[in-house]
C-alpha cells in the first residue's frame, strides 16, 4: 500500500503578465507523505506560496501544468465544488495574513462553525459550539466562550493567527499546508502550534507542508526539507542530511545565513530574486547571485541530480562552489 498522499509532478504555475504568461513554480515535481512534514524554505519572492495555493486550487485566474495527485486522484482540473468538499476537511492551509483571511464582518465562533455546516452537517448548533470552544482552548486562546463572539478586529494579530490554526485543524485533514503559521505569535505559543501540528501528524498520520523562513522551526519540526529558488526545487533531501551536508550554493548561502555564537560579521546574500517577469529561464538561475563562479561550472539546462538516495541537487554548481568570505580568505 502507497504511503505517498500527495505527489506533484512537473507542476507549473504560470500567471499573466502584461505580454504574456510567466510561471511563478516551473516544473516542480516532489511527494508528501502520510505522517510525514515536509519544510519547504526558500526567501520572499521564490514561489513558496505559489506553490501552495496551487495544491489547494486557490489560484483563479493562473495557468496551470502538470500534475497534482492527492489520495491517487489528480486535482489539477476537478471541478469547483469537488475542491470545495475537499478543502477544509480533506486538506485545509494556514494562512500567512490571518487580516486578510477572515471576514470582519463575521464573528470568530461563526467563522470556525462554518467548516461544519460545511462539512458536517448533522451536526447540532450546540455540539459546534462546543467543539469550536474546544478548538480555541487548544490554540491556547484564553476565555474562549467571550473570544467566541468577538470580531477579528477586536483581537491581536497572533490570536487571528491562532483562530486561523483552529479553523484549519477543525476537521483534522488529511494534508494540511502551514504557511508561515507562527510569524506573529510569541515563543511560548509558538511551540504549542507546533505541537498541535505534531499531535495531528501523529494522531491521524496527515501530512504537513510546512513553509516558513525560520530555519530553526525546520531543524525542529521537518522530516524531509526541500528548498525553494526562482520557482524551482534547487535540493531536496531528509532534514538532517541537509543540515549537516547542505549542497546547492543557495541552501549553503542560506544556512550561513543564520547567525552564529561569536560571529563578527552577518553573512548577506549577493543580490536579490529577480521579478517573475525577469527571472532568467535558461541556465542556472542562482548563477547571477554567485558572480565569482565561472559559468562553466553551470549546467546549460540544470536537472535535479541524486547525489545519495533521496537527496536531490539542481546543477553541478554545487561541485566547485565555496562562500565569497572563504575565497577572499584564500587570497
Amino acid at each position: 500500500m502507497s504511503n505517498k498522499l500527495l505527489e506533484i509532478k512537473n507542476l507549473k504555475t504560470s500567471f499573466y503578465i502584461n505580454d504574456g504568461y510567466y510561471a511563478a513554480v516551473d516544473d516542480v515535481t516532489l511527494t508528501v507523505n502520510k505522517n510525514e512534514i515536509l519544510g519547504i524554505v526558500g526567501e520572499s519572492g521564490s514561489g513558496k506560496s505559489a506553490l501552495a495555493f496551487s495544491v489547494m486550487g486557490l489560484h483563479t485566474r493562473a495557468k496551470m501544468e502538470g500534475n497534482i495527485f492527492f489520495n491517487g486522484e489528480d486535482i489539477v482540473n476537478v471541478s469547483k465544488s469537488e475542491l470545495n468538499k475537499m478543502r477544509g476537511n480533506e486538506m485545509a492551509m494556514i494562512f500567512q495574513d490571518p487580516l486578510t483571511a477572515l471576514n470582519p464582518l463575521m464573528e470568530i465562533g461563526a467563522q470556525i462553525s462554518e467548516t461544519f455546516i460545511l462539512h458536517r452537517p448533522t451536526m447540532t448548533r450546540r455540539e459546534r459550539k462546543d467543539r469550536v470552544i474546544e478548538l480555541l482552548k487548544m490554540v491556547g486562546i484564553p476565555r474562549p466562550e467571550y473570544v467566541f463572539s468577538q470580531f477579528p478586529h477586536e483581537l491581536s494579530g497572533g490570536m487571528r493567527q491562532r483562530v486561523m490554526i483552529a479553523i484549519a485543524i477543525a476537521n483534522q485533514p488529511k494534508l494540511l499546508i502551514a504557511d508561515e503559521p507562527t510569524t506573529a505569535l510569541d515563543v511560548t505559543i509558538q511551540a504549542q502550534i507546533l505541537d498541535l501540528i505534531r499531535e495531528l501528524k501523529a494522531t491521524i498520520e496527515s501530512g504537513v507542508i510546512l513553509i516558513t523562513h525560520d530555519l530553526g522551526v525546520v531543524a525542529e519540526m521537518a522530516d524531509r526539507v526541500a528548498v525553494v529558488y526562482a520557482g524551482q526545487i534547487v535540493e531536496i533531501a531528509n532534514v538532517y542530511t541537509l543540515f549537516k551536508k547542505p549542497l546547492h550554493p543557495y541552501t549553503r548561502s542560506l544556512l550561513h545565513s543564520v547567525p552564529a555564537d561569536g560571529q563578527d560579521k552577518l553573512h548577506v546574500i549577493h543580490g536579490i530574486v529577480p521579478s517573475l517577469k525577469h527571472l532568467p529561464r535558461e541556465g542556472c538561475r542562482f548563477a547571477h547571485r554567485i558572480p565569482w563562479m565561472d559559468a562553466s561550472d553551470h549546467e546549460e539546462n540544470p536537472i535535479l541530480h541524486e547525489v545519495e538516495p533521496g537527496h536531490y541537487v539542481r546543477c553541478t554548481c554545487y561541485k566547485n562552489f565555496s562562500l565569497q568570505e572563504d575565497e577572499s580568505k584564500e587570497a
